[in-house]
């Protein structure tokens, strides 16, 4: 089993460059991030290419943190704003050499917030193709994000066979799919054609993945019978320095 350390999180009292040293060294097989654009993209792609570790991916920026925006590409009226995340993410992506962009959706609901949604994935997903990059979308839990317009597997799944573009996959978060869905040994196989991207967290507290209510040892078997590959993103939020929360990683390596 191969994992992958989400900086975002761990390590988030670090500079990215630094940061991305530091999984190397904890024996994490790639990484991925939030949102990198405070660091010059040439240093982060001199840490990557010193520690031979992949970046797998990175999301498009929330907007407007202090008005309290998570996304743009929901929102109807804001379509110039989500295609210059999107440019900008692309851009970024291409220049560390980052496989997946994450396009994040945003606070809304109805139906012209999912036509927006869809128009802008399918651009996102045209300028992504040029690059041979994927873009992922992601459903979040209505307790952490209430309002966010993507919230379950099937919500996404039909918005993946709307905008109809071999490059637009599904984040399979197992934190936020079993707090609003649950069955996940029975998910995970089912929406296997549509994953781009698996991350993992102990449910309910989003802490390292070796207490809570779901058993990984077992999630983790279901996802090697799949077939399934790529490291799996450590997206967990440390309780303390991130280093002494890393007894779990050599368990299930």
């Amino acid at each position: 089993m191969q994992f992958s350390a989400n900086l975002g999180f761990l390590w988030a009292d670090l500079r990215l460059p630094d940061a991305i040293r530091a999984a190397k060294a904890a024996g994490f097989d790639a990484v991925e991030c939030h949102w990198p654009y405070a660091f010059d993209a040439a240093e982060v792609r001199a840490a990557l290419n010193e520690t031979g570790l992949r970046m797998l991916g990175l999301n498009t920026v929330r907007g407007d943190v202090a008005a309290g925006e998570n996304g743009l590409s929901a929102l109807p009226g804001r379509e110039a704003d989500a295609r210059s995340a999107i440019d900008a993410a692309l851009a970024y992506a291409v220049a560390i050499g980052a496989a997946n962009i994450h396009v994040m959706a945003g606070f809304a609901e109805g139906v012209k917030a999912h036509e927006t949604f869809v128009e802008n994935l399918r651009y996102a997903c045209a300028g992504a193709a040029v690059q041979d990059v994927s873009i992922l979308i992601e459903p979040l839990n209505h307790y952490d994000a209430p309002g966010y317009f993507l919230q379950t597997t099937a919500q996404a799944i039909d918005i993946i066979a709307q905008v109809a573009a071999p490059n637009l996959k599904l984040m399979f978060d197992c934190y936020h799919v079993q707090l609003m869905e649950g069955d996940l040994s029975h998910k995970l196989p089912s929406l296997a054609p549509y994953i781009g991207h698996i991350q993992f967290a102990s449910v309910p507290d989003r802490g390292t993945p070796d207490h809570g209510e779901v058993n990984f040892a077992h999630v983790f078997s279901v996802i090697t019978q799949m077939g399934y590959d790529a490291p799996l993103g450590a997206e967990y939020k440390p309780k303390g320095p991130t280093d002494q929360t890393l007894a779990w990683l050599p368990l299930f390596k």
